[in-house]
């Protein structure tokens, strides 16, 4: 056992690399390797987290479970993903990246082939906690690896890179598990994520790396000469400066709103196709192709909020924040109150997805590594990330709860009322923008 957890740990800095001529090149061909693994690592294990979205409907239609009952499955890995993101967040400061990023995928992996087996409610309630524990490896993994071999200055950019991955996971499961939905039936959406997942995590391990250091690497820091005003004293503890996170007064602000934030992303993110399937009258392959337009303009936004906030607003986060703000909720108001038609609906979902997704960067991770200590990026990572999820976790039992109040079925043809659910996601999203904004003066912190 004392092995087995000695893997894990952070790699020891190793002697300086003997030819200064070699760090260039060597920092340059490390950082696509580990920009590429936790961007394509963490979109393909996405699918292992969302599998559930997908087959919503025929898992109702073939009465294996009730809207409230998927409600309380969805809840269960989101409440255990919180608190694993707040757990994993405060280890990962400490671990080997490429290990314990890798065994998160491949854990999750397997426990989606294992919900494929599944019609016992508390079985899948049970399986599905466990799979949100392990989901929360992924990013407490990448934003240490992004805080290592990315500086102050440029990190939006590269934060805004990774980011994408949030959309492309969710464009990979709304239509390319949905079509296997569609032709095999609701348990492929849970095996086909798993088998491509385990060897994911198996390609994570090949090409990721650990910090600069150990591999005899200066400091990103001292390698970009990109310096801020220290936040703790170099000899300090990890630990004691994880601790320090939780006396910064703006990290408590900007978890409220993204939690709040994550209660309208999981609104659209797990009932999204159920709604256009019931209340539009949509196919599940046409549903796919909003969802896929939303997760298409996803990557544009995560893209463009790390460009604008690092050049246009010299890395400055709130004035980029209220701007997507504003997108994200002119998208959600369109989405359910705008003209009836396929085209406008498709511009609303691209709102809605290019603004929520800028939100996600820097709301959901980027913000709270601005403005922690970057040896506890970790553990800014997870206080958000627990609040963020609770959010969705709470999200998804209301909703639930308000579908199935609205729910009727007369003469065999079932009837929803979303009406009551979409004033609490639209609620959500406007409390999320205020609280954002009050973070107006914070700043960038070494």
């Amino acid at each position: 056992m004392r092995r087995l957890l000695a893997a894990y740990e952070a790699g020891p800095a190793r002697p300086a690399v003997a030819d200064s001529s070699q760090v260039d090149p060597l920092y340059r061909r490390y950082r696509i390797r580990v920009i590429v693994a936790i961007t394509a690592g963490y979109a393909i294990a996405y699918t292992c987290r969302l599998a559930l979205s997908v087959v919503k409907k025929p898992l109702i239609d073939e009465g294996i479970y009730s809207p409230e009952e998927l409600g309380l499955i969805g809840s269960a890995l989101l409440y255990s993903y919180a608190f694993g993101k707040l757990v994993n967040g405060f280890l990962a400061d400490h671990a080997n990246m490429k290990i314990f990023f890798a065994t998160g995928v491949i854990v999750s992996a397997l426990i989606n082939i294992g919900m494929g087996f599944s019609t016992i409610l508390w079985l899948s309630v049970a399986l599905w906690a466990f799979n949100g524990w392990f989901q929360g490896f992924g990013a407490p993994a990448s934003i240490v690896t992004l805080t290592s071999w990315f500086s102050n200055r440029e990190r939006g950019r590269f934060y805004g890179i990774w980011g994408t991955a949030h959309a492309m996971g969710e464009g990979l499961t709304y239509y390319v598990v949905a079509l296997f939905v569609a032709w095999l039936g609701w348990r492929a959406g849970f095996w086909v994520p798993g088998l491509i997942c385990i060897l994911t995590g198996i390609g994570i391990y090949l090409v990721m790396q650990d910090r600069p250091t150990t591999l005899g690497l200066p400091t990103v820091a001292d390698w970009k000469n990109d310096h801020l005003t220290p936040s703790a004293p170099p000899e300090a503890r990890v630990l004691t400066i994880q601790l320090s996170v939780l006396r910064i007064p703006a990290i408590w602000v900007l978890a409220l709103s993204s939690a709040t934030m994550y209660v309208s992303r999981y609104a659209i993110a797990s009932w999204g196709i159920l709604y256009l399937q019931e209340a539009r009258g949509f196919a599940l392959e046409e549903a796919a192709f909003f969802m896929a337009a939303y997760t298409i303009a996803g990557v544009a936004g995560c893209l463009l909020f790390g460009y604008l906030s690092d050049k246009v607003f010299s890395a400055r986060r709130p004035p980029a924040n209220l701007l997507f703000a504003v997108v994200e909720l002119l998208g959600l108001v369109l989405i359910f109150f705008g003209p009836r038609n396929n085209a406008m609906l498709a511009v609303a979902f691209i709102l809605f997805g290019a603004g929520l997704n800028g939100l996600i960067n820097s709301l959901g991770g980027l913000f709270a590594v601005d403005i922690a200590p970057k040896k506890a990026a970790g553990a800014a990572m997870g206080v958000i990330g627990v609040f963020s999820y609770l959010g969705a976790a709470i999200q998804e039992n209301v909703s639930g709860t308000l579908i199935e109040a609205g729910m009727k079925v007369v003469d065999g043809v079932r009837t929803y009322d979303f009406g009551p659910a979409i004033t609490f996601w639209i609620a959500s999203s406007v409390v999320s923008m205020f609280l954002a904004a009050a973070l107006w003066r914070v700043k960038l912190r070494e």
